[in-house]
């Protein structure tokens, strides 16, 4: 997914209130394939420690025209230095951090009803001005 700079609306109660505007994307699996719609954003809270809650909403259009609604909430956290790294927009290995989610479908596409009842979980990539999520269907 392509984003927007990072939004910070300063500290809150609950830490660091940041809002990530999504701008578009491509995403491609065995079953389905397409394009991320812009108009989404994460909103996240970069706790004390450093963690940041996730908490995106975005749309998808398959490459048949379907609209499908993601709901994405997960943790990303890691050392001071590779966070500071994160937030500077240099690359890091995803290894050196701890990037995850759980994502839920919606959909009114009939053929794809099956993301209906789907949970996924995916791994996560920071990049520069993008993210990478590599997600599977728990079983």
């Amino acid at each position: 997914m392509e984003l927007a700079e990072v939004l910070s609306l300063g500290r809150t109660p609950l830490g660091e209130r940041r809002v990530i505007n999504i701008t578009g994307g491509t995403f491609k699996g065995e079953r389905l394939s397409g394009r991320v719609l812009p108009g989404g954003a994460d909103w996240q809270i970069v706790r004390a420690d450093g963690a940041a809650d996730l908490d995106a909403r975005y749309t998808l259009e398959s490459t048949t025209g379907a609209l499908i609604q993601v709901r994405s909430q997960g943790l990303r956290h890691g050392s001071a230095e590779v966070l500071a790294l994160l937030a500077a927009g240099e690359p890091v290995d995803p290894a050196r951090y701890y990037f995850r989610t759980a994502l839920r479908f919606e959909t009114s596409a009939a053929e794809l009803d099956w993301l209906n009842r789907v949970i996924a979980v995916a791994r996560g990539a920071r990049l520069p001005r993008a993210v990478q999520l590599n997600a599977f269907e728990v079983l």
